[in-house]
């Protein structure tokens, strides 16, 4: 599917990718960064529901997977390109004014916490249109608010078709609002960010 003739036309320069996934998550999220360049242009904040009350190990596991660095989350460290940040268990992952990384213990969201609901709308305030959205496999409907504030504010959102998700609700409910504007097999989502973060 081609871009829309607009945004071929603005050259949108894109800040942020944010990424959900849940049950079937770890596949999809290591063969998405696994596809992505050591010099992607744009840092990735990235929700993976996880157990509340363990050490999570998701992203050193990432990391042997990919070119990106990748580390965990934390508060008031600035974003930067080329790096996947994972919202810690039991935090929600945040995008304060500069790229800024904010981690809060509000309520959970659709049980969850950390949320893609919190996530994407604090990338939606902060970045506006240069946000790119990604709700991959998961259980629930986490991500579908979200993902409508993030096309509110001019933002792009991209989701999972059924076919390549482990469990489609997630996408599904994102799909249903009717907001998405691509909706890919896994191992095409890599290079849609690629095209779209290199304009």
């Amino acid at each position: 599917m081609d871009l829309p003739l607009w945004y071929r036309e603005a050259g949108k320069m894109y800040q942020l990718v944010a990424i959900a996934a849940s049950a079937g998550g770890l596949t999809a999220l290591t063969t998405l960064l696994g596809s992505l360049p050591r010099q992607f242009p744009v840092p990735l904040a990235i929700v993976q529901h996880l157990h509340p009350n363990h050490a999570s190990l998701l992203a050193d596991i990432l990391s042997r997977r990919t070119q990106l660095c990748v580390k965990e989350a934390v508060a008031r460290e600035v974003m930067r390109a080329g790096v996947a940040y994972v919202a810690p268990p039991d935090w929600h992952l945040q995008v304060g004014g500069g790229r800024c990384i904010s981690l809060t213990h509000t309520e959970p969201i659709h049980h969850s916490r950390p949320s893609a609901d919190v996530l994407f709308a604090s990338a939606a305030r902060v970045c506006g249109s240069r946000v790119i959205a990604v709700v991959l496999t998961g259980a629930g409907s986490d991500g579908a608010a979200g993902a409508c504030l993030v096309k509110n504010e001019g933002g792009l959102v991209i989701a999972q078709d059924q076919a390549s998700s482990a469990f489609f609700s997630m996408p599904q409910a994102t799909i249903a609002t009717g907001i998405v504007d691509f909706v890919l097999p896994l191992d095409a989502i890599a290079d849609k960010l690629i095209e779209l973060t290199s304009r």
